[in-house]
């Protein structure tokens, strides 16, 4: 997929802000029979009493999130009973624009366990888990939308910071846990990850400024995007303007490893009183990405164009898309450089630190409160949580809880069943609000995890 198509498809999907902040439910970090807790913290793990779990495959533990301040409302409209884009005419640029920002975060992830199991040995708690995860996020400024929405009504565009990025990749993880026995009340837990790159796309479209004059517009583009995929290669078309080839598409062939690296979790709890201190950091560490696609304007570009006119006519969504997606290649002017060899990124850390307080005159009840940060650049994300959390017996637990953060407040909720040889959980750590008749939620904000596995 191409990258402007990417960032299309990204918003009518209405959603996707931050990536892979969701490993597991953040509504279950203070239950303590909640199996997968380890994932947010390397020293916690499920207390329920349990030497041993194998997670059902595929489902032992799959999370779904979407965040972003842009929400398939800001897209889709409803006009004469039918479902269009903001670009149709029948919606007014006013009435489209004023629910853009001047930076429009989408984001989206998907993590799933394919296998796992836990069990004590090395003198403490372990897991092995083989998952995998996918992860896109994409920042589109409004003056592109805006663009997308006018055309012509305006002279000029500055277009600045367009970013995408998308990972694809396979990681084998072991943690494992223990209490540290000269620190009473102390315990510590590490995992070390070896991670298989199947994908990695990073686009910046640093900027592009377009000046309308008597006949054409004047154009200034900067831009460079790196692929690694197994099997792409650009698709090119003739540029009247430039007398250049610019890439206009994208074509796979194939599909494979293109990358590896390794990560690293630490972690610690200290219990004091009533009270539990946590604190990790995940996701120390890198990919190196093999067989890198390049392709750039080469700095900043100018040439003169008549071709941004922006008229869109009446018709199906796809057809608008594929009009926008030939516009905007048109736009940037990118030139393919080749494979240019391999690059390393780095992970993207997230730190978590949390309180928990026993409540006294109800054991089995706690309130909790944990903060998420995961950086990431443009897309660095902060998350407070608010919880209270119950076991009111040794098989059930649920937890209710607000959260407030980059991407505004929310609702969350677990509910998890720990029987012998059963457990089943699920919930939400932002729930979906209302849905477009698409299925879409309109708010772009929503985590979903749920999972089975089999304790014994």
């Amino acid at each position: 997929m191409n990258a402007n198509k990417f960032i299309l498809a990204s918003l009518l999907t209405a959603g996707t802000a931050a990536g892979v902040m969701a490993q597991a439910s953040y509504s279950g970090y203070f239950l303590e029979n909640y199996t997968h807790r380890y994932q947010l913290n390397p020293a916690l793990t499920d207390n329920s009493g349990r030497k041993s779990f194998v997670a059902l495959p595929a489902l032992g533990n799959l999370n779904v999130g979407m965040q972003g301040n842009l929400g398939a409302n800001a897209i889709l409209y409803n006009v004469d009973g039918k479902t269009v884009l903001f670009t149709n005419p029948g919606v007014s640029a006013a009435q489209a624009l004023d629910k853009f920002h001047d930076k429009n975060k989408l984001g989206a992830n998907v993590e799933m366990d394919i296998l796992a199991a836990g069990f004590t040995a090395f003198g403490g708690k372990n897991v092995v888990t083989l998952s995998a995860v996918a992860d896109a996020n994409v920042m589109v400024p409004g003056a592109l939308l805006r663009l997308a929405k006018e055309g012509a009504e305006n002279k000029t565009y500055d277009i600045k910071d367009t970013r995408v990025n998308a990972t694809g990749y396979a990681k084998l993880q072991f943690n494992h846990q223990r209490d540290i026995p000269w620190v009473p009340g102390l315990k510590a837990g590490a995992a070390v990850k070896f991670l298989f790159g199947l994908a990695n796309v990073d686009a910046y479209l640093n900027s592009a400024n377009l000046t309308l004059g008597e006949n054409d517009w004047t154009a200034y583009t900067d831009a460079e995007i790196y692929a690694n995929v197994r099997g792409l290669k650009y698709k090119q078309d003739f540029s009247d303007d430039t007398q250049q080839y610019y890439v206009n598409d994208v074509d796979v062939d194939g599909f494979g490893l293109t990358g590896f690296g390794i990560g690293f979790d630490l972690g610690a709890t200290y219990d004091w009183n009533d009270f539990q201190f946590s604190l990790a950091l995940l996701d120390l560490g890198f990919i190196s990405w093999g067989n890198t696609q390049y392709a750039t304007t080469n700095g900043v570009k100018k040439f003169n164009t008549d071709a941004y006119t922006f008229g869109f006519k009446d018709g199906e969504s796809d057809d608008t898309l594929d009009a926008m997606k030939s516009e905007l290649f048109k736009l940037y002017q990118l030139e393919d450089k080749g494979d240019i060899g391999g690059r390393t990124r780095a992970l993207r850390a997230t730190l978590n630190w949390g309180v928990d307080y026993e409540f006294p005159y109800y054991r089995p009840l706690h309130f909790g409160m944990v903060n998420s940060t995961r950086f990431n650049g443009p897309f660095t994300t902060t998350d407070f949580r608010f919880s209270a959390n119950v076991q009111p017996v040794k098989c059930f637990s649920a937890s209710a809880n607000f959260a407030a953060g980059t991407y505004g407040v929310g609702f969350g909720w677990l509910v998890n069943v720990n029987v012998t040889g059963f457990n089943f959980f699920i919930g939400m750590d932002r729930t979906f609000g209302k849905l477009a008749k698409q299925g879409l939620p309109l708010n772009s904000n929503g985590e979903f995890n749920m999972g089975i596995n089999f304790p014994f």
